[in-house]
This record gives structure tokens, sequence and C-alpha cells, in this order.
């Protein structure tokens, strides 16, 4: 059975050389928020916490991915 991990990163970094002074960082640290056992509930944990915390300028958002 797949377990889904909730997780929360930002998606920009500072950077002074960059346009707005942020560029993308996709790879940037996860860090654990939940599990979920399915992935309706994994997308319900997203929507909650995304509805609950402003994105902010670096756009600090839940994610989830599956785990086998």
């Amino acid at each position: 059975m797949a377990k889904f991990e909730v997780f929360i990163r930002s998606w920009w970094k500072l950077n002074k050389d960059w346009p707005n002074g942020i560029e993308p960082d996709a790879r940037a640290r996860k860090t654990h928020y939940a599990w979920a056992n399915d992935e309706e509930e994994a997308q319900q944990i997203c929507k909650d916490y995304n509805s609950k915390h402003a994105l902010g300028r670096l756009s600090r958002k839940a994610e989830y991915t599956i785990l086998k």
C-alpha cells in the first residue's frame, strides 16, 4: 500500500542578482508536515494548510509525494 508524505517548502530563494531579488529554487529543503493514507487525503491536507498560511514572498506552501 502506498503512503503519501505532505511537506512544506519554498519555491523561491533570495538572490539580489535576479529580477525582483528572488530566483527559483525547486531543490529547496522539504520540511515534513504530515502523512496521508491516500492521494485524496494528501490533497486535502495541502489545501487546508495552504488556505490557512500566506504564501509570502518565497511562495512557501504544502505539497505531497507518494512513497512506495
